[in-house]
């Protein structure tokens, strides 16, 4: 079960060196908008090495129900993403991204080698395939390329199913799945940082997305009122 493989998978471990250094693992992310979706797509989930919680009610949901104190991860400039950066960086690594649109693309990844210089990018592409053999035939692509961490940001379920297609392709780096990340910092006009540091102080991150992306309002107001529902339901009956 989707709720089994999250709290057991879930750490509080401040050290992320281990997520970066174990080559052939790959990790992802779950808030409470993805934790709905993903009771429908449970066959990816718990082939993933980790389940990363993303989003401060989740985190206070396991906390609550289960009495483990989880810290918030999420890869973008709030979390995890500057260390994963930084570490490529300082150990000139090579990174592929698999994200967006591929305008939006080579301007994440101009914006990221300005702060980044020594990082190599490897085999970035866009996001979009035509359909699943396209999608089998670029992580074929990739699992031949000398890439050391990952990216990917498809959206739900579907950048999950990719990441999984490289693993059993044979890719042996680190992979992450990173939601709207890579478009979110193309769109910030030379910028870094998606969120005002007082928004990501204060855990204000959910409401200043729907604010920013009036498109996210619908699943995000689902969320806040559903998932309560639905995780105490299955702390109750499994």
């Amino acid at each position: 079960m989707i709720k089994s493989k999250l709290i057991n998978l879930i750490t509080n471990n401040e050290n992320l060196d281990s997520y970066l250094t174990q080559a052939g693992k790959i990790y992802t992310y779950l808030n409470p908008v993805s934790y709905l979706q993903a009771q429908k797509l449970k066959d990816y989930f718990v082939k993933f090495d980790n389940i990363f919680i993303d989003g401060s009610l989740l985190a206070l949901a396991v906390h609550l129900f289960y009495g483990k104190k989880i810290k918030r991860r999420s890869f973008d400039m709030t979390s995890m993403a500057p260390e994963v950066f930084e570490f490529a960086n300082t150990h000139n690594k090579n990174i592929c991204i698999v994200a967006t649109k591929q305008e939006y693309l080579n301007k994440t990844i101009k914006i990221f080698s300005k702060k980044w210089p020594m990082i190599r990018w490897v085999g970035c592409r866009n996001g979009y395939f035509s359909s699943d053999n396209d999608m089998e035939k670029a992580a074929n692509e990739i699992s031949n390329l000398p890439i050391d961490f990952l990216i990917v940001g498809m959206g739900i379920g579907l950048q999950e199913k990719f990441l999984l297609m490289c693993k059993e392709a044979g890719f042996q780096g680190i992979g992450f799945t990173c939601g709207g990340f890579i478009h979110q910092t193309a769109i910030l006009n030379g910028k870094i940082d998606y969120y005002p540091t007082w928004v990501n102080k204060m855990n204000l991150r959910f409401f200043y997305r729907m604010y920013k992306e009036p498109h996210t309002r619908n699943r995000y107001i689902k969320a806040f009122f559903v998932f309560p529902i639905i995780f105490f339901k299955e702390k109750l009956w499994g």
